[in-house]
């Protein structure tokens, strides 16, 4: 089949190269006019290698504890899986590399508007959004779709019963970087009222960041910042979305922060989103399976994901008591044993 993936991030770039090695012909829409995501903590549990094994030769340090500083106790949180510590950016290269040599194509600088995505719907088989967290691809969907027919039959669009974009609600993430080695294994974060603040030691480097609302995100960082007199350099920030969108249409569907696909406690989204893409592989090109899959194994996850951070903040903040000094946790999937 002809696919057009747009957008050239991790969950694009390994569903570009998996499709062109089952025999596809697989092109990669990027608005940007290079490849790499610069904004992101780059911490990743072992599982991103199960994957891109090929990643292992990027990581910089091995993240196995985390500590969350409520104000009057702390919580040690010890990893099933450890976490490893990447460039982002260099990840995203090297997947790039991969599906190129797969047999894919990557089109970069390309203007993703609903006109041109209109347009590629009819030029293509299928189509799959792994645009972000701001998604052209799902504001396309919410507005009209086609019915999937190919390029030779009529395009007759038709209003989509997909969840909205009010379904998805969005954070902001802000980092930066202190300059300090430090390769201990060890992450910290002071929760806020809808996200937190967090250290990790990169190894040559430390950085500093926090997840909140757009409008006190920036205010929250500066302040905390400033009490712990850190010089931060490099401060980035980037939208992560909170949600899940699924497309009911046969040809057009979305995958990883396209979908709003994020782990309600922590903001990341790589590993459930490579895990999304490995059911969009499973079914393919049968979207409307893939699209019952990802509805039955993801709903849930963000239903505890959300209750179990609710219960952990009250309990936190107002009866510290009653957590447990130490926990062992599966920081992907929380209850996977």
């Amino acid at each position: 089949m002809k696919v057009a993936i747009i957008g050239a991030g991790i969950c694009g770039l390994y569903l570009a190269k998996n499709l062109a090695q089952k025999g596809n012909e697989v092109t990669v829409f990027e608005k940007k006019t290079v490849i790499g995501k610069k904004c992101c903590s780059g911490l990743f549990s072992a599982r991103l290698f199960e994957h891109i094994p090929e990643a292992r030769a990027l990581a910089t340090n091995q993240i196995n504890h985390c500590v969350i500083h409520f104000p009057k106790k702390d919580i040690n949180l010890a990893f099933k899986q450890p976490f490893f510590v990447l460039e982002h950016l260099q990840l995203d290269l090297l997947a790039a590399g991969l599906a190129t040599s797969a047999g894919a194509g990557i089109r970069l600088g390309e203007n993703i508007n609903a006109d041109r995505l209109s347009q590629l719907n009819r030029q293509f088989d299928r189509l799959i959004g792994c645009d972000g967290a701001l998604s052209a691809t799902r504001e396309f969907l919410k507005c009209s779709v086609s019915r999937g027919l190919t390029s030779q039959e009529e395009d007759r669009p038709r209003e989509t019963k997909m969840q909205k974009s009010k379904d998805i609600t969005f954070l902001l993430g802000i980092q930066g970087v202190e300059q300090k080695n430090d390769k201990s294994d060890l992450v910290e974060t002071w929760p806020t009222k809808n996200g937190f603040l967090w250290r990790i030691p990169r190894g040559e480097t430390v950085e500093w960041g926090i997840m909140e609302k757009p409008e006190v995100s920036r205010k929250l960082f500066d302040e905390f910042i400033s009490r712990k007199n850190i010089k931060i350099e490099e401060i980035k920030s980037a939208i992560i979305p909170r949600g899940l969108v699924l497309s009911p249409n046969e040809k057009i569907t979305l995958c990883g922060d396209a979908a709003g696909l994020t782990k309600p406690w922590s903001g990341g989204g790589v590993i459930w989103g490579l895990t999304q893409a490995d059911l969009l592989l499973k079914y393919f090109p049968d979207f409307l399976e893939y699209r019952k899959a990802t509805g039955q194994i993801f709903g849930p996850k963000i239903a505890l994901g959300k209750f179990a951070k609710r219960t952990a903040y009250f309990l936190g903040n107002r009866l510290p008591f009653l957590l447990p000094a130490k926990l062992i946790i599966d920081s992907d999937y929380l209850l996977k044993s």
